[in-house]
């Protein structure tokens, strides 16, 4: 597993990245039984996923701590396997998944009809870029 200071400094450095240096997040790392729950309960699908976002930046209470972007949830075992499969460390596997959610938070959203993919893709490369050290490391 990737060391809990480890991910928080790769978590400043990314809010750093954004313009976010006097925002928050929480980070959860779970199993694939957890996120699988998670993720059936809030997005209707029942299976593992790799990441999920929890934003409190929208809705009716996201002025009560503007400072908090929301929540990010990783599953451990999901992360293992796909960084396995792409011959990657965790490490940069987890990093990875912590720009996208991040990336989630702040309204980036790649899936939608009038989706932004390309610019989530974009922002993410150039994000990963200037936290890990593998210039082949591809956008989530």
């Amino acid at each position: 597993m990737v060391p809990t200071p480890t991910l928080r400094k790769k978590t400043e450095l990314i809010l750093n990245a954004l313009g976010c240096d006097h925002q928050e997040i929480s980070i959860v790392i779970m199993d694939d039984a957890q996120i699988r729950e998670l993720n059936q309960s809030f997005r209707g699908i029942c299976r593992p996923t790799n990441v999920l976002a929890f934003p409190m930046q929208e809705g009716e209470f996201s002025d009560i701590t503007p400072e908090l972007l929301g929540d990010v949830v990783i599953s451990a075992q999901t992360a293992r396997k796909e960084a396995d499969t792409a011959g990657i460390t965790l490490e940069e596997r987890m990093s990875q998944l912590l720009v996208h959610g991040i990336l989630h938070l702040l309204g980036f959203d790649h899936e939608a009809p009038e989706s932004n993919a390309e610019e989530m893709e974009t922002k993410s490369l150039e994000i990963l870029r200037q936290i890990e050290n593998n210039s082949d490391l591809d956008a989530f």
